[in-house]
């Protein structure tokens, strides 16, 4: 069993950063994809981020592309998510889901591959 841990989650107002960090109680394989999902109440999970290893590609959503980067820090069993100029409808609860081991690319949009998720972290963006 994996546990998943979220951080770094708060209020912020719109055009400035916040950096989410994920670490997982354990990654006892070389192969597998962490990613990022984020929800508001009403709506369906949306795809925000994901990493892949081997090989750590990267893969984004399209309403986050040139803003967000996740990065990965294999010493410390996280995952992080920069975001940047953030917009009000960045809103969501944040939360960290990882599988293993990893499976194709276009695969990794889907929440339903994970085995593993967080509690989430709720990010707010207003003014």
């Amino acid at each position: 069993q994996v546990t998943l841990v979220e951080s770094g989650g708060g209020f912020v107002q719109p055009g400035t950063s916040l950096r989410l960090s994920c670490v997982a109680s354990e990654v006892s394989s070389n192969s597998y994809v962490m990613a990022w999902f984020r929800q508001t109440p009403g709506k369906e999970r949306e795809f925000v981020a994901a990493v892949g290893w081997p090989g750590g590609s990267e893969a984004y959503g399209d309403s986050v592309k040139g803003r967000f980067t996740i990065s990965r820090d294999r010493v410390n069993r996280a995952v992080h998510l920069q975001m940047n100029n953030l917009k009000r409808e960045d809103a969501a609860v944040y939360s960290c889901a990882y599988r293993r081991p990893r499976i194709i690319f276009r695969h990794w949009r889907d929440d339903s591959v994970y085995a593993y998720w967080g509690k989430g972290s709720q990010v707010t963006v207003s003014s």
